[in-house]
């Protein structure tokens, strides 16, 4: 089970013991070598791991979603039924690892969709069963957090990571790679989302915070959009997504061109806004625990809007600031895989019978 958010208690010294003595043999011959899985909304992924390094890093993505505007949650698991026994092979040799390998399993147990969690838990768990190997259940927030130890530089403890995403937006204090705390979160919409929400209200293609991120970096913020004040360092961004939709809806009634007129300094202000939030919040953070470690983390950790704020705003605080690469920014195998190898260090091992969850800590 999980205490603080990301710290897995083992079920006791025996399970401990035995898991260690399983490490050992395994490693007698210098390698040992995980498959992780990750299939928590739309992306299909598998990564392969020798000894902490990956090998690789396959992602199959579901461009059938831009039809509908969004996640359709039954089609996401359909297509990972599809998907998840092409990716794992394409893994397998991309790595060039053999099934018999493979020395435990990773899998994403949540939070996500949860057809799309039952896939990925589904294939792992029968795969690692077949293998006499340990399966490993990941939650996929702390992964996006220990996607910063998959290549130098790497944050010193205690550091903050901002996970931003299409589905969630913390602020995490990270004592040790088992030993995290969320500090601040989204009690509406994710920081993603308020991108592909405002994205959508302005007619552009799902998912629209790359094209809010490409036309930003063409205008400028001359929008002024509410700031949300809320206690602590949690976030809001419904109330913005609400002052973009009706001053659209205003803008466009004077005139039905405004749009097209001035997408880039539309898209210039929406960004500016969503980004000014979250980096308010990290800098109280900061300035309030006197951490000058920081990690960006999750999909719209991408965002080069985001990402310019926090060297400027860095710089000014002397921070020291950590990327993961753009391959570990979005949902990928790669993180899942850097999490479960830490688990695997340890000898924990998940049981069989562990079951998805869509939220929470679990």
């Amino acid at each position: 089970m999980i205490g603080k958010f990301g710290q897995r208690q083992n079920g006791g010294t025996a399970e401990r013991q035995k898991g260690l003595n399983f490490y050992i043999c395994k490693m007698i011959d210098g390698n040992s070598y995980l498959l992780a899985i990750e299939s928590s909304c739309d992306d299909t992924s598998a990564a392969v791991m020798c000894n902490g390094v990956i090998l690789s890093n396959v992602i199959a993505s579901q461009a059938i979603h831009a039809q509908y505007g969004g996640i359709v949650p039954e089609v996401a698991s359909r297509m990972h039924q599809e998907n998840i026994a092409i990716v794992v092979d394409a893994a397998l040799k991309k790595a060039g690892v053999q099934v018999s390998q493979l020395n435990g399993i990773a899998c994403t147990a949540g939070p996500g969709l949860m057809g799309s969690l039952t896939v990925g838990l589904s294939f792992a768990k029968a795969m690692a069963l077949s293998l006499g190997i340990p399966f490993i259940s990941v939650n996929h927030m702390r992964a996006h957090v220990l996607s910063h130890f998959i290549d130098a530089p790497k944050p010193q403890f205690p550091f903050f990571n901002l996970t931003v995403s299409g589905g969630h937006t913390q602020i995490v204090l990270v004592r040790s790679y088992s030993d995290m705390e969320v500090l601040g979160q989204t009690l509406d919409d994710a920081a993603g989302e308020a991108f592909d929400k405002s994205g959508k209200i302005l007619g552009l293609p799902y998912p629209a915070g790359p094209i809010i991120d490409k036309h930003a970096r063409q205008g400028k913020p001359i929008y002024p959009f509410p700031i949300p004040h809320i206690e602590g360092l949690d976030f809001s961004f419904s109330g913005v997504k609400t002052a973009i939709l009706y001053f659209i809806r205003d803008e466009v009634r004077k005139d039905p061109d405004f749009i097209s007129k001035h997408i880039n300094d539309i898209c210039a202000s929406i960004q500016h806004t969503i980004v000014e939030i979250l980096v308010r919040k990290l800098t109280f953070a900061a300035q309030q625990y006197g951490i000058k470690e920081i990690g960006i983390a999750g999909g719209v950790a991408a965002n080069s809007g985001l990402r310019d704020k926090l060297t400027e705003v860095g710089r000014v605080n002397d921070w020291n600031l950590y990327f993961p690469a753009m391959q570990y920014c979005t949902d990928n195998a790669g993180m899942i895989a850097m999490a479960g190898w830490f688990e695997f260090l340890e000898g924990i091992e998940s049981p069989l019978d562990t079951k998805p969850f869509i939220r929470g800590m679990q």
